[in-house]
């Protein structure tokens, strides 16, 4: 009894207060408003202070007391993200119609209050309203967003005791609940028990399949889809086009796009661009840009992030500062995008511009852009630089600790690291990427002890089993300072199969101590786990050629053209005059190239002449 009193205490001074704020300024609402008006005036309102207005004159003419009325008040607060205001609305009016509470519900999930979406329709039961199809579609969207995989069930549960199984829109929102939540045979499930199944069904089981990684499942669907004369829709494409890795598939994809009438669609485009990229056909995915006449942020950052893909960094790099000529503020997406492209370059003068242009956008403190910006000067060498970035960050996570600790050991700094991951453990709890740093970092650091020390307090501290990557750190760890044949019992004590990393690792440390036995064991394994990997067959001919058994080292090259493996050429960058330049061995690509060479061979020729003198 004091709760509702209270209740209705503090409704009736959130009615007060409406009618004071309002009186000096809705001169226009003096008359009463009229049943026939109310909700015309009410859609009519676009900001918070008017509709505030014409909820004071209703209360004038005591309309709020109608439900029809009280719900589309309701509902408009909501959607101008004033969910306390309909929420003291709604809880002023005491009414078990099911249509006023999917009003509020939905007012919740629509303004990203999804724990508080949930809760009220727990409230539902307790208080004997039943929800109807309506209800659930909102419900399962919020379980989705919280990926809470038990209430989802239970909602799931109720929708069966509620006798909407077979509810086409309920169907679609289980289907895109279980894709959230990784569920993919429980989505097919409900996907194909759908009786009347819309082109809404199949583009959610479409993007199901793309947002677990069953590209050509999602594929196959798409192709059914089309089967059943269905024509998609825009997410259907969008869904799809998730799922496509081979060029062919997406030069068919475009076609169907086409012929539907969306290749003008910007968020199809965009969406383009990046299928493109992920098949390798850049110049197509560009032609897409191109061909955007007004380019919005999404339509540069998708561009930026295709050329990141294919590992174009100069390109993406180029493309970012015209976008920033053009006067389109960069967001957090486009940042990222540039950023990691510009940890590819490795360039310093490139890290510190762009740390500028972070600082310039205004996005305060951002945990995933503060630790991009450690992992970009990491990458260029500069751990000052990183690890000023990494102190001022104020809400570090296990990924923030994970990057300090990383690049301290990829420049070996082990005891640095080690140090940080004590700091770290103190503060929150390391996972499994936390200790592979700090594993590499002492295998960099040749810190055997400590590298035990972290190994062993996995699964006795912390109760993590280590996963293959972790042993391949210790074999390296091992291996490195020359323990070889401790590495091997090591592997062979392993409680999991040894992959191709803990083989690379050893055949790696076999290279170094020119133990060929050992490497002979090791590139056998390997030639079986990772047969596509010309680094291990090339890793091998080095070994034998160095030991002087080259017609060992040759079959080895002869093994790697019976089975179509081919070196991929690396590259080298240079920065001058801050400008980055890339080439390969014998690159003669560079206008300036016969200058380049005539330079290259007199340093090789003096370099000679100063090591004869010597002798």
């Amino acid at each position: 009894m004091q709760n509702q009193n209270t209740l209705l205490l503090r409704t009736l001074n959130h009615h007060r207060r409406l009618l004071h704020c309002t009186q000096s300024q809705s001169q226009l609402f003096h008359r009463p408003i009229r049943p026939s008006t109310c909700i015309s005036l009410i859609k009519q309102c676009n900001t918070l202070q008017s509709l505030k207005a014409v909820h004071a004159s209703i209360l004038r003419t005591y309309l709020h007391f109608n439900i029809f009325f009280c719900t589309n008040l309701i509902s408009h607060y909501a959607s101008l993200g004033s969910t306390c205001h309909a929420y003291t609305l709604f809880s002023a009016f005491s009414s078990s119609d099911v249509f006023l509470w999917n009003v509020m519900i939905k007012g919740f999930v629509d303004n990203g209050l999804y724990n508080r979406a949930i809760a009220l329709y727990s409230q539902m039961w307790e208080l004997g309203v039943h929800p109807d199809h309506f209800t659930f579609p909102f419900v399962l969207k919020a379980c989705g967003y919280v990926c809470d995989h038990n209430v989802g069930v239970k909602v799931h549960g109720d929708v069966i005791q509620c006798g909407y199984a077979a509810d086409l829109f309920v169907g679609n929102s289980l289907i895109a609940l279980y894709g959230k939540l990784g569920q993919i045979e429980a989505a097919r499930k409900v996907f194909d028990k759908i009786p009347d199944r819309t082109v809404v069904s199949w583009s959610s089981m479409i993007g199901a399949y793309a947002q677990n990684g069953y590209f050509e499942e999602g594929l196959f669907l798409f192709v059914m889809m089309l089967n059943d004369r269905l024509r998609p829709n825009r997410a259907a494409i969008l869904n799809v086009m998730a799922c496509v890795l081979r060029s062919k598939e997406a030069d068919e994809v475009r076609a169907v796009l086409i012929d539907n009438g969306l290749q003008f669609d910007r968020s199809v485009q965009n969406a383009a661009m990046q299928m493109y990229a992920r098949c390798g056909r850049i110049d197509v995915a560009r032609g897409f840009f191109d061909g955007i006449i007004d380019k919005d942020l999404v339509s540069w950052a998708s561009m930026i992030e295709a050329y990141a893909q294919v590992n174009l960094p100069l390109e993406a790099l180029e493309l970012f500062k015209n976008m920033m000529v053009q006067r389109i503020r960069p967001d957090l997406v486009a940042l990222l995008s540039v950023i990691r492209t510009c940890s590819n370059l490795a360039s310093y003068k490139q890290a510190r511009w762009i740390h500028g242009v972070v600082i310039r956008s205004f996005f305060g403190h951002h945990v995933t852009l503060e630790t991009s910006l450690v992992d970009l000067y990491v990458k260029c060498g500069s751990l000052v630089y990183a690890r000023k970035v990494f102190d001022k960050v104020q809400e570090r996570n296990i990924i923030s600790w994970s990057t300090m600790i990383s690049g301290y050991g990829m420049h070996g700094h082990g005891r640095e690291a080690v140090n940080l991951f004590h700091q770290m453990k103190a503060l929150t709890k390391p996972d499994h990427v936390a200790f592979l740093s700090v594993l590499s970092a002492c295998s960099h650091g040749g810190l055997i002890a400590e590298g035990w020390d972290c190994f062993n307090s996995m699964g006795r501290d912390f109760h993590i089993t280590p996963r293959p990557e972790h042993y391949a750190c210790m074999v390296d760890l091992l291996g490195r300072s020359g323990r070889l044949n401790e590495a091997f019992e090591f592997i062979e004590r392993m409680p999991v199969r040894p992959d191709a990393g803990v083989w690379g690792a050893l055949l790696g440390a076999c290279r170094i101590h020119s133990n060929i036995e050992l490497a002979k064991t090791a590139a056998k394994n390997l030639f079986e786990l990772d047969a596509e990997n010309p680094g291990r067959y090339v890793l091998m001919s080095n070994i034998y050629a160095s030991s002087g058994k080259q017609k060992d080292a040759d079959k080895i090259r002869d093994l790697m053209k019976q089975r179509g493996v081919r070196k991929v050429a690396g590259h080298t960058s240079i920065e001058i005059r801050n400008k980055v330049y890339t080439f390969v061995a014998g690159d003669k690509s560079h206008a300036q190239s016969d200058l380049i060479y005539s330079e290259l061979e007199k340093l090789s020729t003096g370099f000679s002449k100063k090591v004869t003198s010597r002798i």
